[in-house]
């Protein structure tokens, strides 16, 4: 894959490939721990590929031994209300964000996922461990508990098991993650980004409008109660079928050969 470099950050690099956005967080010395800068770059990171109709996916993963530790401590001992106010505000913006993207977010993780950065793989829409990663939300351990972290939580986990991880703080292993449905596939540690940038391909392969749509459908829906998920869908899905590449797809069907996506 070639890989181009793109816009310039403090915390992360964000590069694309082919139809492909790479953010890569690069805090390895404080295990990709997201202070507030780095959630800022974050944020921005993800509006900008949000505004680019050429890539169709996108790969959030983390420079040096972890994925993300959570939130940054060093910055959260003797601060205001307000800073922690605006903190958690942020962290809420950045999780609200990747998901309000059209293209889909996957996470990419290996050796830890805690805290915040348990809630930022929760969040993505689908996430590929390494066999060796470990989740975790350990905040009651030392008395700040998991509260945003269990919003993504407990919408990717059952209740129970979710609750049981919040109030214990103990880290569960990448195959209990993909039992309890809070990674999508784990991998080999040695094919963690083989196996990841072939998932993304996958999905930027397929027209980056329908799948915009699809993805601002599906959360739209998960909420609602079943009658009224088929009254939306039903409209979402008429209204897709007028679309161009709609139309193109089914026809490259029917004469069996592959689809020439316009994106429109």
């Amino acid at each position: 894959m070639t890989i181009a470099p793109s816009q310039s950050y403090q915390h992360l690099s964000f590069e694309v490939a082919d139809r492909l956005a790479l953010v890569t967080m690069n805090r390895p010395a404080r295990r990709n721990a997201l202070s507030l800068e780095h959630m800022d770059e974050l944020i921005d990171a993800f509006r900008t590929i949000g505004r680019r109709s050429d890539l169709g996916a996108v790969i959030l993963r983390g420079n040096g031994p972890a994925f993300c530790a959570g939130h940054d401590l060093s910055e959260m001992t003797g601060r205001s209300p307000e800073f922690y106010r605006h903190l958690f505000d942020t962290c809420t913006v950045l999780m609200e964000t990747i998901q309000a993207i059209p293209q889909p977010v996957i996470a990419q993780v290996h050796g830890i996922a805690t805290a915040a950065g348990c809630q930022l793989a929760a969040t993505c829409d689908l996430a590929v461990a390494a066999e060796d990663a470990r989740f975790a939300t350990p905040g009651v351990r030392i008395g700040l508990f998991c509260s945003t972290p269990m919003v993504a939580l407990s919408r990717a986990v059952p209740a129970k098991k979710a609750l049981e991880m919040l109030l214990t703080g103990d880290p569960i292993s990448a195959d209990e993650a993909l039992a309890y449905g809070l990674v999508s596939r784990v991998v080999p540690a040695a094919e963690l980004e083989q196996a990841t940038q072939a998932l993304a391909a996958q999905i930027a392969a397929a027209s980056s409008v329908v799948v915009g749509l699809g993805k601002q459908a599906f959360y739209r829906q998960l909420s609602m109660p079943q009658h009224q998920a088929y009254a939306y869908t039903k409209e979402v899905m008429s209204f897709n079928a007028t679309f161009a590449d709609a139309q193109e797809g089914i026809c490259a069907f029917l004469e069996k050969r592959p689809p020439r996506w316009g994106d429109r």
